[in-house]
């Protein structure tokens, strides 16, 4: 397969990142930590890849993801890891469901994201 003809390549474990479904990179852009303007030269990974955002996805859909150490959601007190795993799956279902909207790219972001990026109007 010519490079031109394959996906982004996940920096993690070198494979391609079929589906927008399962991309990090497309998970963090809807969370609003990723601008439009970095996605064709941000790192790519799998969502399993990156271990630390995907242990805050808590959905029977996707199996869930451990991780040991200082990173552990653990380590963190009970209110910040529920506040964070309602946002990171809320952002996981979004991004489930985009390719099926008929949206553009500009649209995926969570509504508080979109929010806080619309220009305001003073007078």
């Amino acid at each position: 397969m010519a490079q031109c003809d394959q996906g982004y390549l996940c920096e993690v474990c070198g494979e391609e990142v079929e589906f927008v479904e399962g991309s990090d990179l497309y998970l963090r852009y809807i969370l609003g930590e990723v601008e439009a303007r970095e996605l064709l030269s941000t790192p790519e990974r799998h969502l399993r890849c990156n271990p630390v955002v995907a242990q805050f996805i808590v959905d029977p859909a996707f199996p869930p993801v451990t991780v040991e150490g200082i990173f552990s959601k653990a380590e963190l007190d009970a209110v910040s890891v529920r506040q964070r795993e309602e946002l990171v799956t809320r952002a996981w279902r979004r991004l489930q469901e985009v390719r099926t909207l008929g949206i553009s790219i500009s649209e995926y972001p969570l509504p508080e994201v979109l929010a806080r990026r619309a220009p305001r109007i003073t007078r």
